[in-house]
């Protein structure tokens, strides 16, 4: 059975602290071109019947204003670290317009994190406006929403479990710095991946650009988006050239339509 058509749209492309990076004056931080302008890492998927984001970041209601979203349907999270939750609050407005709790689809490691960080949406004695949150906690088992069946993938942020999701063709992994072999199987045959890249030198917990690239040549997929991207890598009009076909820095606001037909 077909996988039905996606839109994948990169809400941000940064690391933790954003591009420009507070009271950095480097080249990159000072660059006038756009793609070197990264809010925190997230990505809208889109399909005929389903809207939904992938981590709501601190930057997450400037995204959500940015790119129009208006219907969303589900929120699904990656891990705990506060770059890729900070943002939840602001599904309220989601909460208003649909009349409806937000589903939300998170590890237990990371549910921990939201119960902890946004205690108030999960009090006995709510007050008015806060947001409504529907729980559901994944595995690796994959499970579907509306029309799109998404399988995670689990990858390692130095010791931290992090959910990478198959969607079809595409998948989407950040935050990772290792993927055993037995969940590398889960990638193969992708037509589309999108990869951590932090920077050049060595990080305790994130693949560097040569790491990432190796890994998607081993993995044979054909296209790859890296993201998660520090001001330490560089320019993006010096290292998009360097790289090798079908691979490509993702920036902000980059939209990919992906079918089970492309080639």
């Amino acid at each position: 059975m077909a996988y039905p058509p996606l839109t994948i749209t990169f809400l941000g492309t940064g690391t933790s602290s954003g591009v420009p990076m507070i009271g950095c004056d480097c080249p990159v931080c000072t660059s006038a071109d756009s793609r070197d302008r990264r809010l925190r890492s997230s990505i809208l998927i889109e399909s005929p019947e389903t809207t939904l984001v992938v981590d709501t970041t601190p930057d997450f209601r400037y995204q959500m204003l940015r790119t129009g979203v208006k219907k969303l349907d589900a929120v699904l999270f990656t891990h705990p670290h506060k770059d890729h939750i900070a943002g939840l609050d602001d599904v309220r407005a989601y909460n208003f317009f649909s009349g409806r709790p937000m589903p939300v689809y998170a590890n237990y490691l990371t549910e921990e994190a939201l119960r902890r960080d946004f205690y108030y949406a999960f009090s006995d004695t709510r007050y008015p406006g806060v947001p409504e949150l529907e729980l559901h906690t994944i595995t690796t088992t994959p499970f579907r929403i509306n029309d799109l069946l998404i399988e995670p993938i689990l990858v390692w942020h130095l010791k931290m479990p992090v959910l990478g999701f198959r969607f079809g063709p595409f998948t989407y992994i950040t935050d990772a710095n290792r993927i055993d072999p037995e969940e590398q199987a889960k990638i193969r045959g992708s037509r589309a991946l999108v990869l951590n890249a932090l920077r050049r030198k060595a990080h305790i917990s994130h693949f560097t650009l040569d790491e990432a690239v190796t890994l998607v040549q081993d993995l044979g997929v054909p296209e790859a988006y890296f993201t998660h991207i520090s001001h330490q890598l560089g320019l993006h009009q010096e290292v998009q050239p360097e790289l090798p076909a079908g691979m490509y820095l993702a920036y902000d606001g980059l939209t990919r339509h992906i079918t089970d037909s492309d080639s």
